[in-house]
């Protein structure tokens, strides 16, 4: 007597099927999951006032950068990583040198591509000099004398011979140190979207064709 067994349908391309659906389905939500963050961050950098530049500085990718995999994830990141995390925690900021903190005022204007001046590149720019001016009472200034104030509220060298609208401006405001308050919460958007990729796999998943 002889026996055959034969299966149909074939067990294991059914298997194998399922492997590539997971496998696209995984990636698929993983794909979705990291542009969501990436979104989410950069809308709360920017409803926090910290400027669309912040914003751009998030990025995401995905891996397997290419092809379909069950062990699929995404990074998301920044490109201003100690800014970033300076307003996700809230830190105490300190000079290096353990000098004053300048904070440039709105007179001091910005630099190139809306920067922060430092004291010495206010000089170089504006071409004046800055005088300090101690306070017991209240932080220290670096003032810029016989200046007048613009139409941008910026605070320029006067060419006035008589004195006619000339200014001592505070230019820069001096500190010891500078405690940021916590304006971010990245977590919280990190979980909602790590709570979310079940649902996007299941989304995603298509069954095979039998």
């Amino acid at each position: 007597m002889k026996l055959k067994l034969e299966i149909n349908p074939d067990i294991a391309a059914m298997m194998q099927a399922e492997v590539l659906a997971g496998e696209k389905a995984i990636t698929a939500a993983m794909r979705q999951a990291g542009s969501d963050l990436k979104a989410d961050w950069r809308e709360q950098i920017t409803g926090a006032g910290l400027g669309q530049r912040l914003a751009r500085s998030i990025r995401n990718k995905t891996y397997p950068e290419r092809g379909e995999s069950l062990n699929a994830a995404a990074f998301i990141w920044s490109k201003a990583p100690k800014i970033i995390h300076a307003h996700d925690r809230g830190v105490l900021i300190r000079s290096k040198n353990g000098f004053y903190l300048a904070i440039p005022t709105e007179a001091a204007g910005k630099g190139r591509g809306g920067a922060r001046l430092t004291p010495g590149e206010w000089e170089q720019r504006r071409g004046m000099r800055l005088r300090f001016i101690y306070r017991r009472g209240g932080p220290s200034l670096l003032v810029a004398e016989k200046a007048r104030i613009n139409t941008r509220g910026t605070a320029v060298a006067s060419r006035s011979k008589t004195g006619r609208g000339q200014v001592s401006a505070p230019i820069f405001i001096l500190v010891p140190q500078v405690k940021l308050r916590k304006r971010l919460d990245l977590a919280r958007d990190a979980e909602r979207v790590a709570g979310s990729v079940p649902g996007l796999i299941v989304e995603n998943w298509v069954e095979p064709q039998s």
